[in-house]
């Protein structure tokens, strides 16, 4: 009778031939079985893994993976999984880290720090690191819902690995700018239908204050700043494919004519204002402190912004 493999891979793929020979090379020497889900790929992703000795699974198409997770780990017979995307790799150090993990009693699941270039870049701030995942745990212990960019259920002792560079998973995130649209469309499209299903009602707040709010925790709050303009440029993505899940909305709903209600725009404008001013100050106050005399303006206008903003 065979033994028991000791860890399993789990990839789901669909059309991703230009990123899986690089993430399937990354497994060599550490994972014992490696199983890959296609979801109908037109491309030439099954011949890749088939060529690395992966186990070849088949799912219907889906815009996005979640719904696929459960199935692909019920296919892993492997006492632990390293669930992976096919962008994702893993280093000599974080493989050794967790074959030492592997054969510990305490721990069932382990949160694990992704390295994410965006551009050629890697992200050290705009809420991209350490940007920790569930990505390694006992078979049984986690289990993914259905909807978009749900987190995993966990049963267990989980851990945290140190948020080095040594330890992450690397992920080759956004190539393009074109790469980051198309998938916002594409997400954005299920995110709306998932917030029709729910009867969301719509609000004008949504397409000014949400996407301010996204801006202000990725470029100020999570210091996006200290990426440089790739995370101005980032920030000011994030917001728009926020402003998007509302307007993909409003379009399911049957982009009908309403009426704009002033009332309700003036106090969306006048909140978004508000919270950019309060981060925008913030950060002023941080990289500017030593001139006394703009601060102090600067704080003058936060306080106006402050006493006008429920006007």
């Amino acid at each position: 009778m065979s033994q028991r493999p000791n860890i399993s891979a789990v990839i789901n793929v669909c059309n991703e031939a230009q990123n899986l020979s690089k993430c399937l090379r990354s497994l060599r020497n550490f994972a014992d079985e490696i199983i890959v889900v296609d979801m109908h790929s037109t491309d030439n992703s099954v011949e890749i893994a088939k060529k690395s000795g992966a186990k070849i699974f088949s799912y219907r198409p889906m815009k996005y993976v979640e719904p696929a997770r459960n199935f692909a780990l019920s296919k892993a017979t492997g006492r632990w999984i390293i669930l992976l995307d096919p962008d994702e790799y893993l280093n000599k150090s974080l493989k050794n880290e967790l074959r030492k993990i592997s054969h510990r009693n305490d721990v069932d699941y382990v949160h694990v720090p992704r390295k994410n270039i965006i551009l050629g870049k890697w992200f050290r701030h705009s809420k991209w690191w350490p940007d920790y995942v569930i990505r390694f745990f006992r078979k049984g212990h986690v289990d993914w819902k259905k909807e978009i960019h749900s987190q995993p259920v966990t049963k267990g002792n989980g851990i945290n690995l140190l948020d080095s560079e040594k330890l992450a998973i690397r992920h080759n995130n956004y190539a393009s700018i074109a790469d980051f649209v198309n998938r916002a469309l594409r997400y954005s499209d299920v995110q709306a239908e998932e917030l029709h299903k729910d009867q969301y009602k719509l609000k004008t707040s949504d397409f000014l204050l949400k996407p301010i709010q996204e801006f202000n925790s990725r470029f100020f709050a999570a210091q996006g700043y200290k990426d440089g303009f790739h995370g101005l440029a980032f920030s000011v993505l994030q917001a728009f494919a926020v402003a998007l899940i509302y307007i993909r909305l409003w379009e399911i709903e049957g982009a009908t004519e309403k009426v704009l209600s002033k009332d309700s725009f003036v106090s969306a404008s006048q909140e978004a204002t508000y919270e950019y001013s309060y981060w925008f100050s913030k950060y002023f106050r941080e990289e500017y402190c030593h001139n006394i005399f703009k601060n102090s303006l600067i704080k003058i206008r936060l306080f106006f912004d402050r006493l006008t903003k429920n006007f």
